[in-house]
């Protein structure tokens, strides 16, 4: 393959390793509200609760594994000839655990914090609370997860948007094509001219947008596709 790809991936790639998603029948809103731990003003009012959601998301990581799609991806970037990206709405570390190096977490990172006092960012694998220190200005009460919460600006936007003038191909996995930015990505892939491929467990909301559609399981599709 030598054509410039980008690749879209979201919660439905790493729903078969164990993941739950957030906005399926059973999903993680089903037993929390998005305002309380996913909104800055949410953080403001219950910090606690805030950190012990995540530090729980963070601590299922450890029992999953990445998949047979995580991988195909994986070995599709190694052997592409053509500039690759790989854009992920998700926020844990199975693609990075597959193997994939060419890869942007647009809505943040589990394994990362970041200092409200101070803005610098660090890597984590423990717990965070209300107590922890910044390892930079050394003060309290302003680690928060670094995930981007609803109201906040998704990261990597100016590199993401340079791809998608310049792809040919843009692939969209497990997604449900509902949540802005990144629904509106396979409009700015059409405009520039590329073929776009929609590899999904069903039908997505933008799904008349694509030139092609496989649908079935993650693990199945998405091997096939890019094999």
């Amino acid at each position: 393959m030598n054509r410039n790809t980008v690749v879209l991936t979201g919660a439905g790639i790493s729903a078969e390793s164990g993941l739950r998603t957030f906005s399926a029948s059973d999903g993680l809103w089903e037993e929390c509200h998005i305002e309380d731990i996913a909104t800055p003003e949410g953080f403001v009012r219950g910090p606690n609760l805030v950190h012990q959601f995540y530090n729980d998301r963070r601590r299922k990581l450890t029992e999953v594994k990445p998949n047979a799609a995580h991988t195909a991806l994986a070995e599709f970037e190694a052997r592409c000839k053509g500039n690759f990206l790989l854009v992920t709405q998700n926020i844990d570390d199975l693609h990075e655990r597959a193997g994939s190096r060419q890869l942007v977490h647009m809505h943040g990172e589990l394994l990362k914090m970041f200092c409200l006092h101070c803005d610098s960012h660090f890597e984590i694998t423990d717990d965070l609370n209300v107590t922890s220190i910044c390892l930079n200005c050394q003060r309290s009460s302003g680690l928060r997860p670094d995930i981007v919460w609803f109201g906040e600006m998704p990261y990597h936007m100016a590199r993401i948007e340079s791809a998608l003038a310049e792809c040919a191909l843009f692939v969209s996995i497990g997604t449900s094509g509902n949540v802005y930015p990144a629904a509106g990505f396979v409009q700015l892939a059409r405009r520039a001219g590329a073929e776009c491929v929609e590899l999904n467990l069903e039908r997505s909301a933008g799904s008349d947008y694509f030139d092609h559609a496989h649908y079935g399981s993650a693990t199945i599709v998405v091997p096939e596709f890019f094999a």
